[in-house]
C-alpha cells in the first residue's frame, strides 16, 4: 500500500460538533501514526444552510484541538479544490458518465408521486424503497414529462445483490442491496447528493482509508456500489462508536455544550 490518506470533512452548517472532532482525532492520529497525510475537505453543497462563519468556526475549532491539516481549502494541495461549491462541474461530469454507461437514469417523479408511493408502502407494512418507475422511459415518456416542466433528478441502479466488505473496525459486514433502492445521485437543481459527492471526492482525492462515525454504515454500500460502476479502487473503510449522552441518545444541545469552540471559550 502506498502512502495513507486520510480526511475530515464537516459540513459548515453549524460549529464543530464535539463527535466530529473526535472523528477528526481518529484520522489524525492514523495520519500521524502511518507517516501519511490527514486532509480538511469542506462540504457546502446545502448553500443554504452553510456560511463562513461556520467555516471559520471549524477551521478554528480544529487549530485549538491540535489537528492541523496537511491540505485543505486554506493551505492547497494537488487536489483542490478542497471545498464542494467549487466543484460542480465535476460531479455532473461523473454523473454523465454513469448515465453513459447505464448505471444511472433520468428520475422525473414529483415529490407528490415518491410521497404516494412511500405512503402505500406504509399502509401495506412493507419497507419503502424506491418503485424503479423511470428506469426504463422511453425518449417520448421523457418529452412529455419535459413539456409539463418537470427537471430530471438522476438516480443511481443499485445492484440487487449481497454486498461485502470488511470494515477495519467492525469486522466483516454483508448488506442485502435489493433493499435498497435507486438512490438519487443529483437532485433536479443540478446539487449532487451527499452519498455521490463524498464518493467523487474521496476517488479525486486518492483517500485509502475512511474513518467515520458508525451512523454512516448504512451509506457505504451505495458508495462501494458508485466505486464499482466507475471502476475506481474502493478505500478501506473503518466505522468507529458514537459519543452517547449519559441516557445513551444522541448527543445534543439537551445535554449540555456539544460545540468544540463552546469547552475552548470554557477555557478547556
Amino acid at each position: 500500500m502506498g502512502e495513507v490518506r486520510v480526511r475530515i470533512a464537516p459540513s459548515p452548517s453549524g460549529n464543530l460538533h464535539v463527535g466530529t472532532a473526535r472523528t477528526a482525532l481518529f484520522n489524525y492520529l492514523f495520519a500521524k501514526k502511518t507517516g501519511g497525510k490527514f486532509i480538511l475537505r469542506v462540504e457546502d453543497t446545502d448553500k443554504e444552510r452553510s456560511s463562513e462563519a461556520y467555516i471559520k468556526n471549524i477551521f478554528d475549532s480544529l487549530k485549538a484541538m491540535g489537528l492541523n491539516w496537511d491540505e485543505g481549502p486554506d493551505v492547497g494541495g494537488p487536489y483542490a479544490p478542497y471545498t464542494q461549491s467549487e466543484k460542480f462541474d465535476v460531479y455532473q461530469k461523473y454523473a454523465k458518465e454513469l448515465m453513459d454507461k447505464g448505471f444511472a437514469y433520468e428520475c422525473y417523479c414529483t415529490q407528490d408521486e415518491l410521497e404516494e408511493e412511500k405512503q402505500t408502502c406504509i399502509n401495506e407494512k412493507r419497507a419503502h424503497i424506491y418503485s424503479g418507475r423511470c428506469r426504463d422511459l422511453s425518449e417520448e415518456d421523457k418529452a412529455k414529462f419535459k413539456r409539463e416542466g418537470r427537471k430530471p433528478a438522476i438516480r443511481f441502479k443499485m445492484p440487487s445483490k449481497t454486498m461485502k466488505f470488511h470494515d477495519i473496525i467492525k469486522g466483516d459486514l454483508e448488506f442485502d442491496t435489493s433493499l435498497m433502492g435507486d438512490f438519487v445521485i443529483m437532485k433536479s437543481n443540478g446539487t449532487p447528493t451527499y452519498n455521490f459527492a463524498v464518493v467523487i471526492d474521496d476517488m479525486q482525492m486518492a483517500m485509502t482509508h475512511i474513518i467515520r462515525g458508525e451512523d454512516h454504515i448504512s451509506n457505504t454500500p451505495k458508495q462501494i456500489a458508485i466505486y464499482e460502476a466507475l471502476g475506481a479502487e474502493v478505500p478501506q473503510f473503518g466505522h468507529l462508536g458514537m459519543i452517547l449522552a449519559p441516557d445513551r441518545s444522541k448527543l445534543s444541545k439537551r445535554h449540555g455544550a456539544t460545540a468544540v469552540s463552546e469547552f475552548v471559550e470554557k477555557g478547556y
